[in-house]
């Protein structure tokens, strides 16, 4: 059962501020991501203020295909290897106790990383397909630095906020929403439930502050949560629609995490602990 988001007493007040990353315009701008993130790391760390929390908030969708002006593919650059580096850059600030907050979504689902190819130089470019593989790299940088971090009490974990009228859409092919949220309602009849609403943004907001400042760690760390609870995992060979919860499998494996944090520091030329 979904906790009440409104339950705050099971964690103490709050004493430094929530960092909220929202950088997605260097993918339109053509500014290199990690010059760009490394620069705000730096500004960080040189200030010095530590965070109770950080949310890893930006994002693009179903791109063109294109390159950030450090070569790397859209989605993943701005998805996941921007927020790998700052994050990573700055992981020191977290004070003991933190957490880590990186937004994901349900299109995890359309695709498991392919640390092969991770720019599409040899497969043929799906928009979503990219987007998925993006977010289920956000899944498991969660996973690998909920690891890595976890015995000073800081905590991460992947968030999917739900369906949000936002400019996430805003590449998305003319009609393509709207078919999807066709082939929902039709799905939802099938069920005998009522069609599909979008959420508010504080309703989409609402998980990541229960993950950020409700949940106990030890429910949340190195997990996927959804709807103010932790979601599920559904196995990659099961049936699953547009309007059901749950994670795949591949989205949480360890053994994926661990290869995926290597990847990216190949990629972006720097080690982190």
């Amino acid at each position: 059962m979904a906790t009440d988001p409104l339950a705050f007493e099971s964690r103490p007040p709050l004493k430094s501020p929530v960092l909220l990353l929202s950088f997605a315009g260097w993918s339109d701008a053509g500014a290199s991501a990690t010059t760009a993130v490394r620069y705000l790391a730096d500004q960080l760390l040189a200030k010095g203020e530590p965070f109770d929390v950080i949310i890893a908030n930006a994002g693009v969708m179903a791109t063109p295909f294109g390159h950030t002006a450090d070569g790397f593919e859209t989605q993943f650059g701005t998805n996941h290897l921007g927020h790998f580096v700052l994050v990573n850059r700055i992981a020191s600030l977290i004070r003991d106790g933190g957490r880590l907050i990186n937004l994901s979504s349900a299109g995890h689902r359309y695709s498991n990383v392919d640390l092969n190819d991770p720019n599409f130089e040899h497969t043929p470019y799906e928009p979503f397909v990219a987007y998925g593989r993006s977010k289920t790299a956000n899944i498991l940088f969660a996973v690998a630095f909920d690891k890595r971090h976890r015995d000073r009490g800081v905590r991460a974990a992947a968030v999917h906020p739900g369906g949000i009228r936002t400019e996430l859409g805003r590449y998305a092919e003319p009609g393509r929403i709207e078919k999807v949220v066709e082939e929902i309602n039709r799905q939802l009849a099938a069920q005998g439930k009522g069609p599909f609403q979008w959420k508010s943004i504080p309703q989409g907001a609402a998980t990541s502050v229960w993950v950020a400042v409700v949940a106990p760690a030890s429910e949340i760390g190195g997990r996927y949560c959804e709807n103010c609870h932790v979601g599920h995992i559904v196995p990659d060979d099961a049936p699953i629609t547009a309007v059901s919860e749950g994670v795949r499998g591949y989205a949480l494996a360890p053994e994926s995490a661990k290869a995926l944090w290597k990847k990216s520091e190949e990629i972006v030329g720097e080690t982190f602990a």
